[in-house]
This record gives structure tokens, sequence and C-alpha cells, in this order.
């Protein structure tokens, strides 16, 4: 399939209420009233409906949860695809799981590979082994959580993907750590990458700043989001990544490596 020439994103950033689904499903569905037009795809941060809460088990839906089914419903009313990651328990273990899903019915989900263990996030949750790369509108893209940001490896394009995505709960103390990633990752994989982060403070007492970003594959910020809550709309280009890959290909003289799952 020949790609989309311009794919539209709502990246939308915004305080997540802890532990509190009902909660977050609104004031998501007041942000995204008023979108500027028509888009392709809805980017929700990580744990968008309960917030980074990993002390109780009780936060994790099934993976039909009533989450998962107002995700579905969003993804028919605004026909376009929707993402997020949230807490899910399948088959006995928990996960920090990205759901992909469009409005025809197709579901995805990626599990979180590079679990946080610095806050214990290794202790309930099982990481996940395998990479997802996602075919829409003929963009090949693959989805990140958080933490899977700091590692390249994971990160490699050897699936000739155009947008990576990244969903976080990232604090404001590392801002700088984010920015700097972001734009790493879009210049050594010659990609865009779509960033969507959170802001206000948790029931952790962790801060977030949102910073959400959207960088191209020259490692140039093309949209950055304030410090509120916002929905942020940008357009991709498709044909001005073909034309820089093609001018300036990189990712041929990459080296060789297998990935241990």
């Amino acid at each position: 399939m020949e790609p989309q020439e311009h794919l539209s994103l709502a990246l939308v950033q915004f305080n997540i209420e802890w532990e509190s689904a009902n909660s977050n499903i609104e004031k998501i569905e007041q942000l995204v009233s008023d979108l500027p037009g028509e888009v392709d795809l809805i980017i929700l941060p990580e744990a968008f409906n309960t917030g980074f809460s990993i002390s109780s088990k009780d936060m994790a839906e099934q993976p039909d949860g009533k989450t998962v089914q107002w995700m579905k419903d969003l993804s028919i009313r605004k026909d376009c695809a929707v993402c997020g990651s949230l807490f899910v328990i399948d088959g006995g273990c928990y996960y920090n799981r990205f759901y992909w899903i469009e409005p025809n019915g197709k579901l995805l989900f990626y599990d979180k590979r590079h679990l946080f263990s610095l806050g214990d996030e290794d202790k309930l949750f099982t990481r996940g082994k395998n990479q997802l790369i996602i075919d829409y509108k003929g963009w090949k893209i693959f989805p990140q959580i958080c933490y899977d940001l700091r590692f390249p490896v994971w990160s490699r394009n050897v699936h000739s993907y155009d947008l990576l995505i990244n969903v976080a709960n990232w604090p404001a103390s590392r801002k700088e750590v984010w920015k700097t990633l972001l734009k790493a990752r879009a210049i050594e994989n010659q990609c865009y990458v779509a960033a969507v982060n959170r802001v206000g403070v948790d029931g952790n007492d962790v801060e977030y700043i949102g910073n959400s970003l959207v960088v191209d594959a020259k490692g140039i910020k093309i949209l950055k989001a304030h410090h509120r809550e916002t929905v942020e709309a940008i357009s991709l280009d498709y044909h001005s990544l073909r034309k820089f890959r093609k001018k300036f290909n990189t990712l041929k003289d990459g080296d060789d490596f297998i990935l241990s799952i």
C-alpha cells in the first residue's frame, strides 16, 4: 500500500487523575471534543486512565475491560485510530500495555519491554518480549512506552518504520534527558518521533511538565506542547521523509546485530 502523503496526529497531554479511570475518560472526552478538523490518530499518555500507580493490583483491567471498550468507541466516533497505555491483567500476569485501536475494529497491543526498576515497576509487571510494527495508512509505526526510550538497541530501525511513538509519564526532573533522547532516536533511526507525556503531580508527589514533542528525522522539533493540558495537532509529511532518507541514507551503514528476546 502506497503511504498516505500526510498523517495527522492529535497529542493529548493532560493531568491524569490518580487512580480514577472514569474521571480521566471524562477529561479526555472534553479535550478531544474540539479537535481541529479530522485526524488520523489520537495519542494518549502512558497509564492514561489511572496514572503511574503500581502499588495496587486493583488498577489493572481485563484485556477487554471498560477502558479498552471506551477506546474502541472513541475510535469509531472520531473515525481515527486511538492509542495509549494502561495496566492490564492477562493470563495471570500484569502488563503495562500499549493499545492500538482502529475504527474498523482492528486491535493491536505491545507490552512494555523495559520496566522501570528504579520505581519498582518490575516487581509487579511482566516485561514484554515482542516488538510491534503497525501498518496504518501505508505508514509503518513503532510504539514504545516511556522507559523504552533509553534503550537504542530496542529502537533500532531494522523494520524500516517511519514513525516512532512514545507514550510516557516522564518526570520533570529528567526533562532534558527526555528531549535529548527523543531527538537522538529520531536522528539515528531517520524517522519521525511523536512523544506524549502528562502534566501535573501524581499520587506519589512526582511532578510532570509535559513537553510532549514531535521531532523530524533531522532531530528538529516541529511541535512542542507547553506545560499545560492541551491537545496539539500536527500533520506529518511522508514525501519529505522519503526524500531525506534517499538523499542521506545512514540506515544502510548500520551494524548487524541479534536482539535477544
